[in-house]
């Protein structure tokens, strides 16, 4: 025993002398230029889809594109995926001023849920369409369209992002 605890002591001695000597890295400096647009239309409840390409929207920079000229003051970029679409309106700055977003057919947030099962309780939801639009100056608008079944017949509702019906 008295061997094992020397051992240890003496292998634990001589790891701290093969250590590294510290290098001095460059300093990184990160920008986040439009973390006003993620903080505005993101949200914990919105679908995966979703939020990954809000975040693609976020990262692009018009800057690097082979478009990008400095005579022009605004660019219209789109990004799509099978599930959506973001059409994205970027300043000369790389700035996000305004988007139009519109999905199908994705998971819902447990407000607007709730808010379509207590309301219609024997209904289920059989198509959706998310739609946001988002303003540097005016704010997010967020818009679902869903369309309940219940047997043969079929209704179209429409909430907003909490789940108030418009």
């Amino acid at each position: 025993m008295k061997k094992l605890i020397i051992v240890l002591f003496i292998v634990g001695l001589t790891t701290q002398t093969f250590a590294q000597d510290p290098i001095q890295l460059s300093e990184v400096i990160v920008v986040a230029t439009n973390y006003k647009y993620l903080n505005s239309v993101s949200s914990e409840e919105e679908a995966i889809p979703v939020q990954l390409l809000q975040r693609e929207v976020a990262a692009y920079d018009v800057r690097k594109s082979e478009y990008y000229d400095d005579e022009y003051d605004f660019y219209t970029i789109s990004f799509f995926i099978p599930d959506g679409k973001i059409v994205a309106v970027y300043d000369k700055d790389n700035k996000i001023v305004r988007t139009i977003e519109k999905f199908k057919d994705i998971a819902l947030p447990k407000s607007v849920a709730k808010s379509v099962a207590k309301r219609f309780p024997q209904w289920t939801i059989s198509k959706d369409v998310y739609l946001l639009n988002y303003h540097k100056e005016k704010g997010v608008k967020k818009v679902y369209k869903l369309t309940l079944e219940n047997g043969d017949q079929r209704l179209k509702v429409k909430t907003d992002g909490e789940g108030n019906f418009l």
